[in-house]
């Protein structure tokens, strides 16, 4: 494992695909950061303890040497941005020994000393494609949560790998924070560009850096285009957009004031600047 002298005010992302991870917008996150910048895999977990086969298959690939075996597993990865690293966390949602999946990551965490870990998640809601798609953030740290004036959660219910591997996060001393992007249910299929960029915005800013976003934005306004034009089709299902609209209209009016407008745009200028 590299250790902290070699990191440079590291920071960790992660996600996980399946149940945590609609339309794969937040895996997505991942992949998109691993290909802007210089990335390199440190180590991945041994398969055999955390994944079921028969539920998780390994897949059948040709390679140049071959036809071989791919073998579902999580990996940690370091991403060289130019101010800062950024260690990586992605595989699937493991199916076995939660608790020691979780103590076996913190461990190595713990010897990154991460500023923060960004845990990324994506749920199917009833948020209208047409318009930005909300991402919630949330934090089980309770200072942390006041100091970026995040709402407490008072969910109550199932919950994912993300959620318990924060809270095993938040019980070693990181400081854990959570990002969920809302994702159409009537368009669930992968790949939904405009929520992954939805959550990589947010990322920004924790990490208040400019990031790569390379056809990321065109990508986002191509799927709103494609879906406009399918729901264009069906008279219901335009009908049924257009209530969604009005009522997120409504909810989010009081919250559309000047000065939360202006703070947006600064806060956007000033990552950009940082390019310059």
């Amino acid at each position: 494992m590299a250790g902290r002298a070699k990191l440079r005010r590291p920071v960790v992302v992660g996600a996980f695909e399946g149940w945590n991870d609609a339309a794969d917008a937040a895996t997505a996150v991942i992949d998109h950061i691993a290909s802007s910048y210089p990335t390199d895999l440190i180590f991945e977990l041994d398969s055999d303890d955390y994944y079921d086969y028969q539920m998780v298959r390994p897949q059948v690939v040709n390679g140049d040497d071959g036809r071989e075996i791919v073998w579902p597993t999580t990996s940690v990865s370091v991403s060289h941005l130019p101010g800062r690293d950024v260690v990586l966390l992605k595989g699937p949602e493991p199916n076995l020994h939660w608790q020691r999946f979780c103590t076996s990551l913190v461990s190595a965490f713990r010897s990154l000393e991460p500023e923060l870990v960004i845990l990324l998640g994506a749920m199917l809601t009833d948020s209208p494609h047409s318009r930005p798609l909300p991402v919630t953030a949330a934090s089980g740290d309770k200072a942390l949560a006041r100091a970026l004036g995040l709402e407490s959660s008072n969910y109550e219910g199932p919950t994912g790998i993300t959620g318990v591997l924060g809270d095993a996060c938040r019980r070693a001393g990181l400081r854990e924070i959570s990002l969920w992007a809302s994702v159409p249910h009537y368009v669930a299929a992968p790949p939904n560009p405009k929520a992954t960029l939805a959550l990589l915005s947010r990322v920004e800013d924790l990490l208040d850096t400019a990031l790569e976003l390379d056809d990321l934005p065109e990508l986002a306004r191509a799927w709103t285009r494609g879906v406009d034009e399918l729901a264009a089709e069906d008279t219901e299902i335009s009908e049924y957009i257009e209530s969604l609209e009005a009522q997120q209209d409504e909810n989010e009016l009081p919250q559309a004031t000047g000065d939360s407008i202006a703070a947006e745009f600064e806060r956007y200028l000033r990552r950009r600047g940082q390019d310059g």
